[in-house]
C-alpha cells in the first residue's frame, strides 16, 4: 500500500471510529451532527485512498485542492479499471452526505431510529470497501465491540418510514406548535428522496412546505416518497456482526418518453409543469451560490435550454416564463467540475459584446 494510500485510509478508520463513539455517547448534545460529520469525512477519506489505490487521480490538472466527495462517488462508480462501487452503494453515501450537508450548513433534527438506519448501513458498508479495496478485515482492526448501538433499532424500511411520516404528522397537528420541529424531522426523509430521485440538492422550505401540507390531508408517505417506498434493507447477523444494506428494489422497467412519440401507446403527462420546472433563473443562482448574469452564462454554455429535462417555456396567461427542473442545478454543477466559471463567462460576456 502507497503511502499516501496508507495515510488517507488510516485517517478514515479513524473517523469512522470517533462516528461510532459519538453515536453511543450518553449525551444527546451535538450526536446527531456529530455522527454524521465524522462518518461522511470517513468515507471521504476511504473513496480517496480507493481511488489512488487503483490507479485514479484525486488531484486535477492545475488544481490544488482535492475533489470533493460528489466527485469521488463518481469516479469510484463509473471510471472503468478504478470502479469499485456500486449503484447501491452510491446510493448509501450520497445520502450520508447529504445528510451531513444538511447538519452542518443549517438544522437537521432525525430520530433514533433514522440516525441508527444511517450509522449501521455505513458502518457495514465501510467493511464491505475496506475488504474489497485492501482485503482488510475491519473486525481485525477494532474491537468487535465498536458498533451503534440502538435501543429501537429499525426492522423493515416500509415501517420505519411509516412510523416517521406518523410521528411528523403528530407534530403538525393544530396548537401542537412544533412545526419548526416536523420540518426539521421531514429534511432528513425529503433529503433520502431526493436522492433516491438523483437529485444531490437539499429540499427547499418551498418543498418542504409542499410535502407538509400533502401529510396534512392525509396522503400516504409512499405516494409523497416514491423513490424511498423502492427501497429496503437487508440485515444479516446480530451484535457486532450486524451487517445492514441499502437495496434498491427492482420493478417494472418504465421508459419515460416526450408526448405524441412514435410507436408509444401509453406515455407519462406531468400535470403540473410548475411542480417539475420548478426554479426560475434567479433561483437558480441561488442554489448554485452564482450572480444571475454567470447563472445565464451557464445555461447557454452547457446547452441547457437543449434538454427537455432541465428546461421548459412555460406560458402563463400572455406571459412566457423560461423555467428550470432540478436536474439543471446537477448539470450545470457536473459541467462547473470541467470548465472555470469565470472562462464560462468570458465566454459570455465576449459573444454579448459581439452581439
Amino acid at each position: 500500500m502507497k503511502k499516501e494510500v496508507k495515510h488517507l485510509y488510516n485517517k478514515a478508520i479513524e473517523s469512522l471510529i470517533l462516528s461510532v463513539e459519538i453515536f453511543n455517547r450518553p449525551s444527546d448534545s451535538g450526536r446527531v451532527h456529530g455522527v454524521l460529520i465524522f462518518m461522511d469525512h470517513s468515507f471521504e477519506m476511504l473513496l480517496k485512498s480507493g481511488i489512488l489505490h487503483k490507479g485514479g487521480q484525486i488531484r486535477d490538472k492545475r488544481k490544488s485542492e482535492t475533489i470533493g466527495f460528489s466527485m469521488c462517488v463518481k469516479r469510484a462508480l463509473s471510471e472503468g479499471a478504478i470502479r469499485f462501487l456500486s449503484e447501491g452503494e452510491s446510493l448509501t453515501l450520497n445520502t450520508i452526505n447529504s445528510l451531513r450537508d444538511a447538519a452542518q450548513h443549517h438544522v437537521l433534527e432525525m430520530s433514533e431510529q433514522h440516525l441508527y438506519f444511517h450509522a449501521q448501513a455505513g458502518l457495514t458498508l465501510f467493511r464491505d470497501l475496506a475488504l474489497r479495496l485492501f482485503n482488510d478485515n475491519l473486525r481485525e482492526r477494532i474491537p468487535s465491540r465498536v458498533l451503534p448501538l440502538s435501543t429501537i433499532p429499525p426492522t423493515e424500511i416500509q415501517e420505519f418510514f411509516s412510523n416517521e411520516v406518523e410521528d411528523i404528522r403528530r407534530l403538525l397537528q393544530p396548537r401542537s406548535r412544533k412545526s419548526l420541529e416536523a420540518s426539521e424531522r421531514l429534511r432528513g426523509l425529503a433529503i433520502m428522496e431526493n436522492t433516491t430521485q438523483g437529485v444531490d440538492t437539499q429540499p427547499s422550505n418551498s418543498t418542504l412546505n409542499k410535502i407538509i401540507k400533502r401529510l396534512k390531508s392525509g396522503d400516504d408517505w409512499a405516494e409523497i416518497f416514491p423513490g424511498v417506498a423502492t427501497l429496503t434493507f437487508t440485515a444479516e447477523g446480530y451484535g457486532p456482526s450486524l451487517d445492514l444494506r441499502i437495496v434498491k428494489q427492482g420493478g417494472i422497467p418504465v421508459q419515460v418518453v416526450p408526448e405524441d412519440t412514435a410507436g408509444v401507446q401509453v406515455a407519462l403527462k406531468r400535470v403540473n409543469e410548475l411542480d417539475f420546472y420548478n426554479f426560475s433563473r434567479n433561483e437558480l443562482a441561488d442554489k448554485m451560490g452564482l450572480s444571475g448574469p454567470k447563472t445565464s452564462a451557464a445555461i447557454e454554455y452547457f446547452k441547457i435550454k437543449e434538454d427537455p429535462e432541465c428546461y421548459k417555456s412555460i406560458k402563463i396567461g400572455k406571459s412566457k416564463f423560461d423555467r428550470y427542473s432540478p436536474k439543471t442545478i446537477k448539470s450545470i454543477q457536473v459541467g462547473l467540475e470541467k470548465e472555470d466559471i469565470e472562462q464560462v463567462w468570458g465566454n459570455y460576456s465576449g459573444k454579448r459584446k459581439t452581439r
